[in-house]
């Protein structure tokens, strides 16, 4: 994918070097050129954080799939199309454009997400359907952000999501999760926006994986019912000409 990427761009494709780690060629071949320890152990941490997470919504949609004894391939796919929506994977995506128009304006931090509240707009990145507490990815992710952004001498993305976070947590009580910080990750290590998602996905891949074969280990078609809620019935019958 870093070397689609490159081509995309018109820049030359790099190759890889067998020295180097997974994490290292990936950062090497997306930049072309070779990373700092810094920047290889936060894209190895961040693989490693995203690979799996319990029943999240694209994990789900693959054992979905997959109960129904349809292929590997059906499986991933149906998670990658989970994984794309805005409340799920593309979440870091969403907080990185808000830090953008932020950067590009010039404008306080506090004072726009202030702004978003106000006008009762999601703020990405915050709160968990399983953790009450802070998410523990977005523990890690917060330090690797600070420290890449020290040490690539782009530290204002980290100090706009610190002051973010701490305005989000006073205020609504909810904590970053682990979108949030990756959002800034992700920028410093080079990846465009529109990399976001994809990274994601390569994390999540062996877990998803891990999903599928457990599923088909002992399957169940996976068939939730559903409770009608509407009008009892019966209701009364109208001919056309008076509906």
């Amino acid at each position: 994918m870093a070397a689609y990427d490159r081509i995309r761009k018109g820049k030359p494709v790099v190759e890889a070097d067998r020295t180097l780690s997974h994490s290292a060629n990936f950062l090497l071949q997306l930049n072309g050129t070779k990373p700092s320890a810094t920047a290889e152990r936060a894209l190895d941490i961040a693989l490693i954080l995203h690979a799996d997470h319990e029943l999240n919504a694209s994990t789900f949609a693959a054992r979905v799939t997959a109960a129904t004894l349809s292929d590997m391939h059906a499986a991933i796919t149906s998670a990658i199309g989970a994984l794309k929506g805005p409340l799920h994977g593309g979440a870091n995506e969403a907080v990185f454009r808000i830090l953008a128009t932020i950067d590009r304006d010039k404008a306080d931090p506090v004072d726009y997400v202030r702004d978003m509240l106000a006008q009762k707009k999601k703020v990405p990145g915050f709160g968990h359907r399983v953790y009450n507490t802070e998410d523990p990815r977005a523990t890690h992710l917060r330090a690797m952000s600070r420290d890449l952004g020290r040490s690539s001498g782009q530290p204002q993305w980290y100090e706009m999501s610190e002051k973010i976070e701490q305005f989000v947590k006073a205020e609504k009580k909810l904590n970053a999760n682990v979108d949030f910080y990756s959002a800034s990750t992700y920028h410093v290590l080079g990846m465009d926006e529109d990399l976001f998602t994809p990274v994601f996905a390569i994390s999540r891949i062996s877990g998803w994986a891990a999903h599928v074969i457990e599923q088909l280990d002992d399957n169940r078609l996976i068939r939730p019912r559903a409770e009608y809620m509407g009008p009892e019935y019966p209701n009364p019958y109208l001919v056309m000409e008076k509906r």
